[in-house]
């Protein structure tokens, strides 16, 4: 993993033994090894070597959000966190999943699951509408920005209409799919993943990044999910990460 906090610490410690010139480095310690030629301006290139991976060779972070749509923490960390960190950091590095279903239960009735809700029919009716906005929106992009939409609304379900006019989806195709066998199949998927969950899911939202639960990655991501996916990631980091504190000895 690409540390770059750690990655300071080596650097300085080069400097230190006289194996670095900063003669014609005009750059902070922080970053010599951000990409080949800043390493070559402060002499770093072998040092840098083994923690230099390119964007286009880096996968995104994975990050898979398991939550319900009236659920006031997921709407908090979606809000606060999630799309914040998404718009910064861009779909080359953060690779979004969501799913809503969250603490919801299912029963099979004459063919058709019956969903029942925490927060009562409305939350079903919210997280079948996003399920089905991800699956009809030309592509994550357009799903998130309508969902969040939707979860900044005092009611998602009521708002579902003038999110999708808004960024674009029809809302007719939603609402078919919401009300009908389609939209049933998503839902009854959604709750399949969820209940898949390994350790299984206690609350909501319930936070995996790169397929991995633990409870100092659901603390982290909660408080600074920038800051997570930023040391997470294994390519050159995008700009909004020049900000984030070194975490180098953190462990999750």
């Amino acid at each position: 993993m690409a540390d770059f906090g750690c990655i300071f610490l080596i650097c300085s410690f080069a400097l230190s033994l006289g194996t670095v010139s900063s003669l014609r480095c005009e750059y902070p310690p922080g970053v010599w090894c951000s990409n080949a030629e800043i390493a070559k301006a402060c002499q770093v290139e072998k040092q840098c070597k083994q923690w230099m991976i390119s964007t286009n060779q880096a996968s995104p972070v994975g990050v898979a959000l398991y939550y319900e749509s009236l659920c006031p923490g997921c709407r908090e960390f979606i809000a606060d966190q999630l799309y914040p960190t998404w718009k910064k950091v861009g779909v080359d590095v953060l690779n979004i999943t969501l799913v809503p279903y969250g603490n919801a239960q299912e029963t099979e009735k004459q063919g058709m699951w019956i969903f029942t809700c925490q927060h009562g029919e409305r939350e079903c009716l919210g997280n079948i509408l996003e399920t089905c906005i991800l699956h009809i929106a030309s592509d994550f992009s357009q799903a998130f920005e309508t969902i969040h939409c939707m979860e900044a609304s005092s009611d998602p379900s009521t708002a579902a209409s003038q999110c999708c006019s808004k960024f674009g989806i029809d809302f007719s195709s939603v609402s078919s799919c919401a009300n009908g066998t389609l939209g049933n199949k998503l839902e009854h998927e959604m709750g399949v993943m969820t209940e898949s969950l390994d350790p299984p899911h206690q609350y909501t939202p319930w936070i995996t990044l790169n397929g991995m639960h633990t409870n100092a990655i659901q603390s982290r991501a909660q408080s600074d999910l920038l800051g997570l996916v930023c040391d997470t990631y294994q390519g050159t980091p995008p700009p909004a990460c020049s900000a984030v504190p070194n975490v180098c000895f953190r462990n999750l």
